[in-house]
């Protein structure tokens, strides 16, 4: 068994006890893969962590720094057992002398409006991945992510058009109480999770651009190796190329009505050019 293998096995969940006994001995994430949803990042985080010098928390998604299940309010301590120990990382680096790097990717935490600063707080030198979809395919993918957990039941056309009346004053409501929880933010949040200006520049307050890495979802299914190449480059870590390639969390569902999806780009246009004027980066979602 490979050191590697040992401190998978060390960090699993049936470990719990051993891990909330050693909390204070254990590292905080090196990076952050922060979203967005439906955008690649189960994929992009499962096949990193493959990487011989990164090595994984216990869940890939911990939804610490955001509030679906209220995870923050169990403190820094609780956050650490999910990750490798001061010992190992030593060990690591001191003994072996290779890298070590080890993070966790919660696709909600770039949507929600006070992850960003509770990041900064606990992490201020963090590394950002973030992965950005055409929001028109997104919004579809996570309409039938939500189907399928049985917790959609309208069609995706009545679900976008119920959409600004189900998730009304719930982004006042979070912003007025760090502590609300809302179900109907986080699953009915179709096109306002698309609007991405608004969610960048709340990640670019309050961390310094050359933490922060954007990368293009359909570069990335198109072609990972050169994705990965560049969050190498970008976590200071040397090349790798992984036997194969996996592919996490793939959908399968029918083809949109061309009708909608007409009048989805036309939504998001104007939300995209901003974006594409704020970071200088053209996607090309026009299809």
């Amino acid at each position: 068994m490979t050191m590697k293998e040992i401190a998978k096995k060390s960090i699993r969940k049936g470990d719990l006890f051993f891990r909330s006994a050693t909390r204070h001995l254990r590292v905080l994430p090196d990076f952050l893969i922060i979203g967005s949803q439906k955008c690649g990042t189960s994929s992009l985080y499962r096949n990193l962590v493959r990487h011989p010098f990164v090595f994984p928390a216990v869940d890939k998604e911990i939804y610490f720094f955001n509030n679906s299940y209220n995870y923050f309010q169990k403190g820094v301590d609780w956050y650490k057992t999910h990750f490798p120990s001061f010992l190992y990382k030593y060990y690591i680096t001191h003994i072996c002398k290779n890298d070590f790097l080890t993070g966790e990717a919660t696709p909600g935490y770039i949507f929600h409006p006070h992850a960003p600063r509770r990041i900064s707080e606990l992490l201020p030198t963090v590394k950002i991945i973030i992965l950005l979809r055409n929001p028109v395919d997104r919004a579809y993918s996570h309409y039938y992510h939500e189907v399928t957990r049985k917790r959609e039941t309208a069609s995706f056309e009545d679900a976008i058009t119920m959409e600004e009346e189900r998730l009304r004053g719930e982004f006042d409501r979070i912003m007025n109480d760090e502590n609300y929880k809302s179900t109907k933010y986080v699953h009915y949040s179709y096109l306002l999770r698309g609007i991405y200006i608004d969610q960048l520049k709340r990640v670019y307050n309050y961390f310094h651009e050359n933490q922060i890495i954007i990368l293009k979802s359909e570069d990335f299914f198109r072609e990972p190796q050169t994705t990965f190449q560049r969050v190498f480059q970008f976590l200071k870590l040397p090349n790798w190329e992984p036997e194969n390639f996996k592919k996490a969390n793939v959908g399968s569902y029918p083809k949109m009505n061309i009708a909608t999806r007409n009048w989805l780009l036309n939504y998001f246009e104007p939300y995209n050019n901003k974006l594409y004027e704020y970071l200088g980066i053209n996607f090309g979602w026009d299809k």
